[in-house]
């Protein structure tokens, strides 16, 4: 939060509010939504105002998770008006993408709603924001998947070319990977399915599959070990492929191509 200020007010701080705004004056202001959402990231957007000063108060009137429509409150703030506009556009920043991210996942958790299949966040993150939009995520409904390469092993396409299939490559991260993580694998084919269970994986993600090879790989896989399925998912696709479950659907879109929540800061009074 200290360098996403530090980036807004450089060493010259808030010129036009300090050129315009008296010292000394306070004010009352709001945060509210201007479109329908779910809302994440209120604690964030709270943090880049303390951080500036300490002495501003706010009070959140929306949950993280809460679905807020136009015109609805999302918190309320009093202080010194030059801390309040000179943090306003860095709290945005965050509270808008977060809660976008959240309503994002949102939208496919509810078109899956019926189904025992489950939304998960993957690693397709802005850098340095993987853990707020992971949050994010979670606040919108979804579930967390590896948060990086270092919990957990997913044995990709590339690792299979250069491992020289998917049973070698399997075998090899069983045999060298640490013993409490499990080994998931990524195929693209029924074939490569049942390579993936002969050698032993503990997960499987089939990728960019149509609905009659998922149905077919759910039928192979049963009960035996988690089945992933990822690539092309859409909102307006995914009930369909959440019905041949019980199935986690990753959808790299809530994080990597969420669009801001609109929400705004308004002044009420001086």
């Amino acid at each position: 939060m200290r360098r996403a200020l530090d980036e807004d007010l450089g060493t010259s701080g808030d010129i036009t509010s300090i050129a315009v705004v008296p010292e000394g004056t306070r004010c009352r202001a709001r945060v509210e939504a201007r479109a329908s959402g779910a809302i994440a990231g209120v604690p964030v957007a709270e943090m880049a105002f303390r951080e500036l000063d300490p002495a501003v108060r706010f009070q959140a009137a929306s949950g993280e998770g809460d679905r807020v429509s136009p015109g609805d409150v999302v918190a309320r703030l009093e202080g010194a008006a030059r801390s309040i506009l000179s943090a306003e556009r860095v709290a945005l920043n965050f509270l808008t993408h977060l809660s976008g991210v959240a309503t994002m996942t949102r939208v496919f958790v509810d078109a899956c709603e019926g189904t025992e299949s489950i939304i998960l966040c993957t690693r397709k993150t802005l850098p340095g924001l993987r853990a707020l939009e992971r949050y994010a995520a979670l606040a919108g409904g979804g579930r967390l998947h590896r948060a990086g390469l270092f919990d957990g092993v997913l044995i990709k396409d590339n690792h299979v070319a250069l491992a020289g299939g998917v049973g070698p490559a399997v075998r090899r991260a069983r045999a060298a990977a640490p013993h409490n993580l499990r080994v998931q694998v990524e195929v693209e084919s029924i074939a490569q399915l049942e390579q993936a269970l002969a050698a032993g994986a503990d997960a499987v993600l089939l990728d960019n599959a149509d609905l009659e090879t998922v149905k077919r790989a759910v039928d192979l896989v049963g009960n035996r070990i988690p089945l992933e399925i990822s690539g092309g998912i859409t909102v307006e696709t995914v009930r369909e492929v959440a019905g041949a479950g019980p199935l986690l659907i990753s959808v790299g879109r809530i994080t990597h191509s969420a669009p801001a929540l609109d929400l705004a800061l308004e002044i009420e009074s001086t």
